[in-house]
């Protein structure tokens, strides 16, 4: 068929956004004819634009405080009825049902709803049903019918209107049907979730809960321009559940636009600078922080941390957990450090002059520091992977100290900072930090003695640009040690404390290495491999 003319639409919103002017176009321009609803209904008249009310369409009241309004053959059948069919037209005309060309619809504000605490009952009474309904009957049928979901598309709607005689074409039909789908879908997807959370409260269980179906939907915050690699096309999305002071979140401030590799690394570089309450600074490179220290303050923080290891840190990625300054970013400039990204809660008016001088330089915003989202995933061939997000929650309290030598108050407190920092380096991983600095780093190896090597090696080489003594530094492993070879690797590169989950079945010949060089060891019988 052709392209049908709009001569009655049904409006009804919750977002009256640009509503009136919209509906005063259509009915003085078109000489179309307005149904509506209720608040919408009201809005429309009061703006002195002539308006249908619904119930004069379905001759029945609205009803059970708006809860059954819309549901109803005198509106699905106006939405429904397929023009080009005879038999559906008869059927139509039978039973008193006109047809309706366009409808204007968006939908409760579930999502926020939630977002802001409301309690179960007003969430449930803002699961919306008449609004999707119409929806999709109206998307189902665009063959015939207009359906606008978003109020920026009302201009556009009414543009090509004039430009065809009052009609749409067939391809923006199709177009505006694809976004009422998509955009069900995750209000189902919403709504699906919050229940599946409620259920799992009412249950007593914490963390990711596993439901039977996981609904995942997501809206695009970037096209990007290419993958991990030029061949590949990519998108960065942002899930509904996304916390205020998440990456996805972020504002940027500053730079030219991100890449898929920026935003990995961005991301588990943000993870780390969040693990810590005092000034932390972290530099990342290829998903592995050559660089991590905590100070009084950040300027200090930052010194610190480029200095574990200058040269990785040339083309890397910072994260600060604090305000950002003249001072650090003056500092940058100072080492001549070349950085990609750099992200924080915020940044001072003079900081952000400073780093506007580097047209290249992203400048990430989070506008906060808190907890990461509950639940990752990650997609394999064919399916997803789904778990709790992994955090360094334990209490210190419960570590053991399992060697004759106890550690010191100084090395307690390397180790902590150690513990924090390997949770963020690629298994099998071995940190190796000296006054609350992550001055060596072997990540990813197939066995862990080759990470301690390649951790002493560059701590040696860090602490001697710092003047750090080499003989008084503290090592964490991501996962248990599983022989002693390591313990004694790390012992004769000055390595006096360890802490390590503990667990293998050689545990004990780990120990009595320790007891025998004078190392400390401390179990924290948890474990943070990153694969």
């Amino acid at each position: 068929m052709g392209n049908p003319m709009i001569r009655r639409a049904l409006i009804s919103v919750t977002d009256k956004t640009g509503v009136v002017e919209f509906a005063r176009v259509l009915a003085e321009e078109f000489g179309v004819e307005v149904v509506s609803t209720g608040g919408t209904a009201r809005v429309l008249a009061e703006a002195g634009v002539a308006v249908t009310q619904v119930d004069e369409v379905t001759r029945f009241p609205e009803m059970m405080d708006g809860r059954v309004k819309t549901l109803h053959p005198g509106v699905h059948g106006g939405l429904l009825a397929k023009r080009e069919n005879a038999e559906h037209m008869t059927q139509a005309a039978a039973h008193g049902i006109e047809m309706i060309d366009l409808v204007a619809v968006n939908l409760y504000a579930f999502e926020d709803t939630v977002s802001r605490g409301a309690s179960f009952a007003e969430c449930i009474e803002n699961i919306d049903i008449g609004g999707p309904s119409m929806l999709r009957s109206a998307a189902k049928n665009a063959e015939s019918v207009t359906v606008v979901i978003d109020p920026a598309d009302y201009e556009a709607v009414l543009d090509e209107m004039r430009a065809n005689g009052g009609a749409t074409t067939p391809a923006t039909r199709r177009a505006l049907a694809l976004r009422v789908f998509e955009k069900t879908a995750a209000y189902d997807a919403a709504i699906a979730s919050w229940m599946q959370g409620v259920r799992a409260a009412e249950e007593g269980r914490a963390g990711f809960a596993a439901p039977d179906t996981l609904c995942l939907t997501a809206r695009k915050q970037l096209d990007l321009r290419y993958g991990e690699n030029p061949h590949q096309a990519a998108g960065f999305y942002r899930l509904p559940q996304a916390a205020p002071h998440s990456l996805a979140c972020a504002r940027q401030l500053n730079g030219k636009p991100l890449s898929y590799n920026n935003i990995l690394d961005t991301d588990a570089c943000w993870a780390l600078a969040r693990e810590f309450d005092e000034p932390a600074v972290v530099i990342l490179k290829h998903q592995n922080p050559c660089g991590s220290a905590v100070a009084a303050r950040v300027e200090e923080a930052y010194e610190r941390a480029y200095a574990c290891d200058p040269k990785s840190a040339y083309g890397g990625i910072i994260a600060v957990n604090s305000q950002v300054g003249t001072g650090m970013v003056e500092r940058m400039f100072a080492n001549r450090q070349f950085v990609e990204v750099i992200v924080a809660p915020s940044f001072t008016e003079g900081a952000l002059e400073l780093l506007a001088t580097k047209p290249n330089l992203r400048v990430l915003a989070t506008g906060g520091v808190d907890a990461p989202d509950a639940w990752e995933a990650r997609s394999v061939d064919g399916g997803i992977l789904v778990q709790d997000v992994d955090r360094v929650s334990e209490d210190p309290a419960g570590f053991t100290v399992a060697t004759k030598r106890v550690p010191t108050d100084d090395e307690m407190r390397d180790l902590l900072f150690a513990w924090r920092v390997v949770k963020g380096v690629k298994s099998n991983a071995i940190l190796v930090a000296a006054q609350r600095a992550g001055v060596g780093m072997g990540p990813g190896q197939p066995n862990r003695v080759d990470s301690a090597m390649l951790a002493c090696d560059r701590a040696h080489e860090a602490c001697a640009r710092m003047g750090i003594p080499t003989d008084a530094l503290v090592a964490a492993s991501d996962a248990f040690l599983p022989f002693a070879d390591s313990v004694h690797l790390l012992a004769a590169r000055g390595v006096r404390a360890i802490i390590q989950p503990g667990g293998s079945i050689r545990d004990e010949e780990c120990i009595a290495a320790c007891d025998e060089l004078g190392v400390a060891m401390v179990l924290t019988g948890h474990r943070h491999f990153k694969h």
